[in-house]
């Protein structure tokens, strides 16, 4: 029985050698910078609310970069983030946008491939119009209904959540629109302040300062309740117009890293951004710019992922082709 045992012993103290360095590594992390991608061009919303977690999860001992790593609506950023090193040193911000393409067929990235880590922020979206153009929600659909296949809404990109929600909007209609796709939320008030387009579809974040300024006009959130921070906008869903038939869904940004982080890094980094989101600091900056944040976390996290990708694959590969936008 001695060689069995001493075979035993032995590959014991192999196994031990071998998991040693990666335990330490666990327990240095992080030994250096950590690469954040953020998987739109820079000045975006996504990207001033990726900077602004890199100057608070500072304080936490993550020294993030950024890296702006734009194109095909996100897709390409968080490939490089699938593919990356399961250590802890790539992570990125993932956004619903991305599980709305993986529908439709234009990305093959699935939710599976990475680890959800914290949500970063809400983002509601609002219908807008020129600060003289109709008054309520009401009007405007009457407007689109007077005026078929005329009336155009721009929106930040497309194939994602805004120009899904255009689509909603022509079927509260029931009639066809023109959807109008810009690089970004900027052009789209450009062009609704210069009645180039009729409406748009646009976060708070993107709009704000001009619906502040009064050069554009919020007729109503695609949301469930009213906005905090703007009282006074109605919801389609008060107003009798169901924008979510499939289910709630909503813009959202959430911070990932590769699927297979170590148990220990990954604690400490749900940790230390758990820390970030819910600092008094992060939620006056979300008042400022117009978003809400969610303690969410982990799998708390995950699952609000999987739920709103299950919403989005009820409504088939066929939404946007199918659309009224012809």
């Amino acid at each position: 029985m001695a060689l069995p045992c001493r075979k035993f012993l032995s590959c014991l103290a192999v196994a031990s050698a071998l998991a040693a360095p990666a335990a330490q590594a666990a327990d240095a992390y992080p030994a250096h910078e950590i690469r954040l991608i953020v998987p739109w061009a820079a000045g975006g919303s996504t990207d001033i609310v990726g900077r602004a977690i890199q100057q608070m999860a500072a304080k936490e001992g993550l020294r993030l970069v950024v890296e702006n790593v734009p194109g095909a609506s996100g897709s390409i950023g968080l490939a490089k983030v699938a593919r990356a090193d399961a250590d802890g040193y790539t992570l990125g911000l993932g956004t619903t946008s991305t599980l709305l393409l993986h529908t439709q067929g234009i990305t093959d990235l699935r939710t599976d491939q990475f680890t959800p880590i914290a949500m970063a922020s809400i983002d509601p979206m609002l219908l807008l119009v020129p600060k003289d153009g109709p008054a309520t929600v009401e009007a405007f659909l009457d407007h689109m209904k007077k005026n078929p296949g005329k009336v155009s809404m721009g929106t930040s990109g497309a194939n994602n959540i805004s120009h899904l929600f255009t689509i909603m909007t022509g079927r509260a209609a029931n009639v066809p629109y023109i959807q109008v796709p810009y690089t970004g939320g900027s052009r789209v008030v450009t062009d609704l302040a210069g009645h180039q387009i009729t409406a748009g579809v646009l976060k708070p974040s993107e709009s704000k300062g001009q619906i502040d300024a009064g050069i554009i006009r919020p007729l109503a959130v695609y949301a469930q309740e009213r906005l905090s921070f703007m009282p006074d906008v109605p919801t389609f869903k008060e107003k009798g117009y169901d924008v979510f038939p499939y289910g709630q869904v909503t813009q959202a940004t959430y911070v990932v890293g590769p699927a297979g982080l170590p148990e220990p890094i990954r604690q400490k980094l749900e940790a230390a951004f758990g820390k970030v989101i819910r600092s008094p600091e992060f939620r006056a900056f979300a008042d400022q710019n117009g978003f809400f944040v969610e303690d969410s976390i982990g799998d708390q996290l995950k699952q609000e992922i999987d739920a709103m990708q299950a919403s989005f694959d009820k409504m088939g590969s066929g939404i946007f082709s199918s659309s009224t936008n012809q």
